[in-house]
């Protein structure tokens, strides 16, 4: 049931975890082993360790979560690999701790017989279903960079649960396969697996203290010149003064509320308070979108009577990387929440806005964003504003991660990333999404407001031609009417959600060309005096690669296509000129494609417009 309580699961799902922890054990053991062939030779003088990698577990606070993350302890352990766990813990917490462990090394620093462990690990497994209802849960798989495994690590890792699963079938189906699965742990020492819960406190204070060290990094960079400096910003008025501003969050009884919220903040002098703040005790639906905010905008209202400093609050999915905003409108006098592309936006335009901050003013020769092909052209603009490139991946947090370190080892400057339609950012050095810096970045945009180059939000004004508009007492108000304007599709709402009968999604798109193909050529003329569009160019996205122009719509397969509009003929993604797109994506794990619609300006009607479009087109496609 989606919504069940119940801490039980089946034999056969404990079954299925069993078998994944087996699996990525031993995956582990063979790539560290493929590694430490490559390094040292045939002499293998580490083959020894190798055999046991350890690897952290950690779960977000769904009912289901411990009896899942026991099977994983003990596929761990029946594979000989020390297993660390930290209990509940956000996603961006176990992904930090897996860093910091990965720079020890991938094995215990100490093993005694008890089965304590401290020290290194080789990987990460985390039990959580994301923001899916508190009945579902789920698996998540790491190494030690900080993020998810690659969709092609994901690939290759499945395609070995389902063989150990095959294996079964031919022995007499399920039946057999859970008897396999449960005789794979049945030798486990239970002492082992005693010690393993012991030292999980201990473990949890490591994790903390290497999450709060990583979160520094993240939201203010590496360097401690730079960090005071960024601090000086957020508290002018020395540091025994709070910050100007003050923070709501609505931790709705996930991973979060066993994180380091409240001691992040206030460590920085930020005025914070919480509510639903008891581990596992959720209070409404786990999405943060729509209704879900409505309690913390209240909230903020309630707290702003007390003191009207607090001006932000974040709502969290249960594994604790999305932390959608509300915020204090001064127009309106009251509480709201903001769009996911409306918070990405504001993100981008605070981290561009500091790195040149830190930098005299100007960014670094050859910065970049990295986003997906969803992420609306909003973005573009304040790129384009500050002399930064957006590069696009395929629909997926692990494509932008992937992308984004590809263009590092170009010699790009990526800072930020992520996904527009899914809310939230990533920041590097991090690689995946976490609340804590899309608030850090509000934060920054709001109260550093001196320097050599003034404050963030008079270089962002500078930058984008909006000097007029600079005022010492602006607010976040202020500074989202400063943002380039757009209409844009959101991903939760029912029109972005197209239930179809195609299997292929190739086949599909192959049809769907045909169809735009046709309405191009009957269309043109309406589109440029409507709208003033003059040209197109499709795009197909696949992981980390863009195909442009797109002559094949098939080529995209399961990834993403997207058809840019022009208002030149000879425009390009990085200048003014592409204004709008329609995009679609079929979903990997049901018959439904998801459809959007983006265009420059404040006109929701060309949004509608364009978007039932491209509804009607996909939909006679699907009929064949």
């Amino acid at each position: 049931m989606e919504e069940s309580d119940s801490p039980y699961i089946s034999p056969e799902s404990r079954a299925v975890v069993t078998a994944a922890a087996l699996v990525f054990a031993d995956y582990l053991k063979v790539k560290i082993l493929s590694q430490s062939a490559a390094e040292f030779g045939s002499t293998m003088r580490y083959a020894s360790a190798v055999l046991a990698p350890a690897v952290i577990v950690g779960m977000d606070s769904r009912p289901t979560g411990p009896a899942i993350a026991d099977a994983v302890i003990r596929g761990l352990l029946a594979q000989g690999c020390p297993a660390r766990f930290i209990g509940v813990a956000s996603a961006p917490e176990i992904m930090a701790y897996a860093k910091y462990c990965g720079m020890i090394g991938a094995y215990p620093s100490s093993s005694g017989a008890s089965g304590v462990v401290a020290g290194g690990a080789a990987g990460f497994i985390y039990v959580s279903a994301s923001h899916n209802p508190i009945g579902h849960n789920g698996i998540k798989f790491g190494f030690t960079d900080g993020g998810v495994l690659s969709a092609g690590e994901m690939s290759r890792l499945t395609a070995s649960l389902r063989e150990f699963f095959a294996d079964g079938d031919k022995e007499g189906g399920d039946e057999a396969a859970v008897r396999r699965a449960s005789e794979a742990v049945s030798g486990v020492d239970e002492e082992q697996v005693k010690a393993v819960y012991e030292n999980a406190e201990r473990e949890k204070t490591f994790s903390l203290a290497a999450y709060k060290n990583f979160s520094k990094e993240v939201w203010a960079g590496a360097s401690e010149e730079i960090y005071a400096a960024t601090l000086a910003g957020i508290r002018p008025n020395g540091a025994e003064s709070p910050a100007a501003v003050g923070i709501v969050a609505d931790l709705n009884g996930s991973a979060r509320t066993a994180s380091i919220d409240r001691d992040f903040f206030e460590a920085m002098g930020i005025p914070f308070k919480a509510l639903n703040t008891e581990t596992g005790r959720i209070a409404h639906r786990i999405v943060p979108e729509g209704e879900s905010l409505v309690p913390c905008c209240r909230f903020l209202e309630e707290t702003r009577r007390e003191n009207p400093a607090f001006v932000l609050g974040y709502v969290c999915d249960c594994d604790g990387d999305r932390g959608n905003l509300v915020i204090w409108d001064e127009k309106s006098m009251t509480a709201r929440p903001l769009g996911a592309q409306e918070v990405f936006a504001l993100s981008v335009a605070a981290e561009l806005a500091h790195l040149a901050w830190v930098n005299h003013g100007t960014l670094p020769k050859n910065t970049g964003v990295v986003v997906n092909d969803a992420t609306s052209m909003r973005v573009d603009r304040i790129a384009l504003a500050f002399g930064a490139r957006v590069f696009r991946a395929e629909v997926g947090e692990a494509n932008v991660v992937a992308l984004a370190r590809e263009m590092r080892q170009q010699g790009w400057t990526i800072r930020i990333l992520g996904e527009g339609a899914a809310g939230g950012n990533i920041t590097h050095p991090a690689a995946v999404r976490d609340p804590l810096a899309t608030v850090m970045a509000m934060i920054k945009l709001l109260t550093i407001r001196s320097g050599a180059s003034g404050g963030l939000y008079k270089l962002w004004c500078q930058a984008s031609g909006q000097e007029k508009l600079y005022r010492e007492d602006f607010t976040l108000s202020d500074i989202i009417e400063s943002l380039p304007p757009f209409v844009t599709t959101s991903s939760y709402e029912k029109e972005a959600v197209l239930q179809i009968k195609t299997e292929d999604h190739a086949l599909l798109k192959e049809r769907y060309q045909a169809v735009f193909e046709r309405e191009w050529t009957e269309r043109r003329a309406d589109l440029h005096k409507k709208y003033g569009i003059v040209a197109c160019e499709a795009q197909a996205f696949t992981e980390t690669k863009i195909i442009r122009p797109c002559r094949h719509f098939a080529e995209a397969g399961r990834g993403g296509v997207r058809i840019v509009f022009f208002r030149d003929r000879r425009g390009s993604d990085n200048d003014h000129s592409a204004f709008a797109f329609i995009w679609m994506r079929g979903s990997g794990t049901e018959r439904a494609f998801r459809i959007m619609a983006d265009i420059q300006g404040d006109d929701a009607d060309a949004e509608r417009d364009l978007l039932a479009w491209q509804t009607r087109m996909v939909m006679e496609a699907d009929m064949g």
